[in-house]
């Protein structure tokens, strides 16, 4: 993307984000908010909240006089807009603009008014006629903490801010000081007990977007899901975050994520404030 390419989608992000937290706003901890409607793309219940969340997207996207795909936790996969005569914001016309959004991480502990819920927005553009859009073709990453106003951003090779001021992960190597982040669904005991043993202390917040980004700023040392459970809906955006904070992310096996944007694509996750520790993780992630 050039300047004036980033400069507009980053208009119609932060849009997005602005009426996503307004329309939402009279719904937290509310019990009518956790009602769940269908199904999502994803598998997993969609719930009114969400649902108002999606809609305020959707609603933005469609006044852009351009296609867009859409790639969203709750209805999947979306085309949306039309050819423009006025193609002055994009330069090249052979690759897509795509939104990987959730509109709403944490939706449990919206529903229950605890303070770790928000919105993850990315913008990739990928050449639409040769392949499907990749986790790589990320170029600009938004996360929002509602309920604390936090906001988190990154651009491909600008670096990565936070409340607009520049941030960089933490620089500490040494495993048994580590403050570390866990995705823990779908794992058993025995598998992270050796890595319980090894930390000092472990936080569980629920939006696994907004504990990457801590992970960005130094909050985390690190965050772990030793599973193929993460959605990359989920670390579309904070994984861009982590990178351009010069962080380190990976899968457990200490790969690349390289995954196709979509609804239903999942990896593990190895995710650290700098390179050392990551190469630490890495070595006891080989042993669980």
């Amino acid at each position: 993307m050039d300047e004036s390419e980033t400069i507009f989608w980053r208009e119609v992000a932060l849009e997005i984000i602005a009426k996503v937290e307004k329309a939402i706003s009279p719904l937290i901890g509310k019990k009518e908010s956790g009602e769940v409607i269908k199904m999502g793309a994803d598998g997993t219940p969609s719930k009114l909240i969400d649902l108002v969340a999606e809609k305020e997207v959707i609603s933005i996207l469609e006044k852009i006089s351009y296609p867009i795909l859409l790639i969203s936790e709750e209805i999947g996969e979306l085309e949306i807009g039309c050819e423009s005569t006025d193609k002055s914001y994009i330069k090249d016309t052979d690759s897509k603009i795509v939104f990987v959004v959730d509109p709403l991480d944490g939706t449990s502990n919206a529903v229950k008014n605890i303070p770790a819920y928000g919105i993850s927005l990315a913008v990739a553009k990928y050449p639409f006629k040769k392949r499907a859009p990749q986790l790589k073709d990320v170029k600009m990453g938004f996360v929002k903490n509602f309920a604390t106003g936090d906001f988190f951003e990154g651009l491909k090779g600008k670096g990565a801010n936070l409340n607009g001021e520049k941030i960089q992960g933490s620089d500490l190597i040494d495993v048994n000081n580590s403050s570390m982040g866990l995705f823990i669904y779908g794992t058993t005991f025995n598998q992270i007990d050796h890595l319980f043993q090894q930390i000092r202390r472990m936080r569980i917040l629920g939006s696994v977007s907004i504990e990457l980004c801590y992970v960005a700023n130094g909050s985390y040392d690190a965050f772990v899901d030793i599973n193929e459970n993460l959605r990359v809906i989920d670390i579309a955006a904070s994984q861009l975050i982590i990178t351009e904070s010069g962080g380190k992310i990976s899968t457990q096996q200490g790969k690349p994520i390289n995954k196709v944007l979509n609804a239903k694509e999942r990896t593990s996750i190895v995710a650290a404030g700098n390179e050392k520790l990551h190469e630490k993780l890495i070595e006891i992630m080989e042993v669980i």
